[in-house]
């Protein structure tokens, strides 16, 4: 691209003379700007490159250690159906893991005899010459614990759905007012 001041056309009537090259420039020709950085030089270098012994010197690193990022964010509000949602999927969580425990730990004690023993101390204590006194191995029977827990799970479920979204709401009123929980978060590159 050239830049040819000098031969500009002048507009009618403009009666200003032709500016004079500064000192150091050339006159009326192509402008060539000064280069910041010698162009490479070898094969595949564009015209007009620098002289082939200018070369750029490497740059050397500013930081050697790991550069950890920080950032402090601000829990400015929970949104009560996304709260709700979660908890809800969780509880349910919560209650499957819990029929699932009571039914293992009922077939562990069972194979172990504490409900035979302990039944039949009970019975001995609790009865006469004629009844047998309380049978505790028909009491636990296997289904009605599973009846029993199933029970105090979906009771679970809904108390800790409540409470979780409840708990959202409460958060978003007091965030209001103090601001929310502010979290820092660090990256480590």
């Amino acid at each position: 691209m050239t830049d040819e001041r000098g031969s500009q056309p002048q507009q009618a009537g403009a009666s200003a003379p032709a500016a004079a090259p500064a000192a150091g420039q050339p006159g009326p020709g192509p402008y060539h700007p000064p280069q910041a950085y010698a162009a490479p030089a070898g094969p595949g270098a564009p015209r007009g490159a620098a002289e082939a012994g200018a070369k750029r010197k490497p740059r050397t690193p500013v930081r050697t250690t790991p550069r950890t990022r920080k950032a402090r964010l601000r829990v400015a509000k929970a949104d009560p159906w996304s709260v709700m949602k979660v908890s809800f999927l969780l509880s349910i969580a919560l209650g499957v893991c819990t029929i699932v425990a009571a039914a293992v730990l009922w077939m562990v004690m069972d194979a172990m005899g504490v409900f035979s023993t302990v039944g039949g101390t009970i019975s001995e204590a609790t009865g006469s010459n004629e009844s047998n006194g309380f049978d505790l191995q028909s009491f636990l029977s296997l289904p009605r614990v599973l009846i029993f827990t199933s029970v105090i799970a979906v009771i679970d479920v809904v108390l800790a759905t409540a409470l979780a979204t409840l708990g959202a709401f409460i958060y978003n009123l007091s965030a209001g007012f103090v601001g929310g929980v502010e979290l820092t978060l660090a990256e480590d590159e």
